[in-house]
């Protein structure tokens, strides 16, 4: 089994503000929907409080959280990471989807980054964790100008852990 992050970050490793994107990019959207749908995604109770139609179609949706009073429609809940990727033994592969304390427990874990890199700073009060370049080498990097639907220049960064 995979096990992947997915994120987008602005150039100062600015993952959210408010518990919400930093911005509307539809090929980000669409990358994000081609890459995960078919398979598991992880992610914590904020970020799936965040989505604006509840579980992800087309997707097993695991939700990570302490609150054990937590419960919602086509979701899965654990408690703990390692009980989360437990349940996913038989997945081929996983994305972790956020947020930051999530990404910060799994990053150690993972075999592939899936970066989005936004090519602006925002006004984030989220970041993504370090990354630690001795450990990760390019897969492939490419850079998109910003268009009439993409407000922002970005780039699709694929990394895998040496």
């Amino acid at each position: 089994m995979k096990i992947s992050i997915i994120v987008a970050f602005d150039e100062k490793s600015g993952i959210g503000k408010d518990n919400n994107l930093l911005c509307y990019l539809p090929a980000d959207l669409k990358n994000f929907k081609k890459l995960t749908s078919g398979n598991a995604i992880i992610m914590g109770r904020k970020t799936f409080e965040s989505l604006p139609n509840g579980a992800l179609p087309n997707r097993r949706n695991i939700v990570i959280t302490k609150n054990e009073k937590f419960n919602s429609n086509n979701i899965e809940i654990t408690n703990s990471i390692d009980k989360a990727i437990n349940l996913c033994k038989n997945e081929n592969e996983i994305f972790i989807i956020g947020g930051a304390q999530i990404y910060n427990q799994f990053i150690k874990k993972v075999d592939y980054l899936y970066i989005t890199k936004i090519h602006h700073v925002f006004d984030a009060d989220t970041f993504f964790p370090e990354i630690d370049n001795k450990k990760w080498k390019i897969e492939s990097d490419e850079y998109f100008k910003s268009d009439e639907k993409n407000k922002f220049s970005f780039s699709f960064i694929k990394l895998s852990r040496i």
